[in-house]
């Protein structure tokens, strides 16, 4: 972590906290992976770590169903809802997006770590890294599907977290984003981390097995030099805690 995290830094660490679900119900990033990262942060020289999200549902049952607050606050973080008055306009800069309403404390941070969960998604196929940026902006963020693959290069280009850890101690494999039953989820007892968002995307459809080239946005994304997709290239470790 201290590679990516510099001693006095503000770190806004952005889980998928979206839906009104348990953690097995793997909608939701699993609580224990945000508590450990928000730690790691802190040990790491963080001067503050900041937890949040635009969630779907009803904000105050998300962050507690999903056990992420109590998890996030017991590792150290500072946790809070995502309030209208603090979006604030920007000009993304992107071939999709242009001005959006981005999150102010997200604006004002050194560093994002993006920490999804790895889940089937009944429009784009799966959800991931990239798409789990859209919780960092406000407005009709449903238009965003429209374009939703350039939509979300676009925003993994404007963001550019630090550090993307993927959770896959449990993945969703039906029924996305929100199922309700344990019967679409497959445990794996997998987290896998990169700097690359491309690199990220790509490891986490092999999950579900399908291959990088059948996604829009992962060719998007490397045809832009956001990452590569070939996640086994130098530098690709397995590490086997069983």
């Amino acid at each position: 972590m201290e590679a990516f995290v510099s001693k006095g830094d503000l770190v806004f660490v952005k889980p998928n906290i979206s839906w009104d679900r348990v953690p097995e119900q793997a909608a939701t990033t699993n609580p224990a992976v945000v508590e450990t990262v928000v730690r790691m942060a802190l040990e790491a020289g963080a001067k503050k770590v900041l937890v949040s999200d635009n969630t779907c549902n009803d904000a105050r049952r998300c962050y507690k169903r999903s056990g992420i607050a109590e998890a996030a606050e017991r590792g150290g973080a500072e946790v809070s809802f995502m309030e209208e008055r603090k979006f604030k306009k920007v000009d993304l800069g992107g071939e999709a997006l242009s001005e959006w309403l981005v999150y102010a404390d997200v604006l004002e941070a050194d560093k994002i770590i993006n920490v999804p969960i790895a889940k089937h998604h009944n429009l784009p196929g799966v959800t991931l890294a990239m798409k789990n940026l859209m919780g960092l902006i406000g407005g009709a963020r449903n238009r965003l599907h429209q374009r939703i693959d350039e939509s979300v290069v676009d925003l993994a280009a404007y963001f550019k977290p630090a550090l993307h850890i993927l959770d896959a101690n449990r993945i969703l494999t039906a029924r996305g984003p929100a199922s309700g039953t344990t019967k679409d989820v497959k445990t794996l007892n997998t987290v896998a981390a990169s700097a690359d968002p491309v690199r990220i995307e790509a490891f986490g459809i092999t999950l579900f097995g399908r291959e990088p080239g059948e996604f829009k946005h992962v060719r998007l994304a490397e045809e832009r030099g956001l990452g590569r997709s070939d996640f086994r290239a130098e530098g690709f470790r397995e590490i086997s805690l069983g």
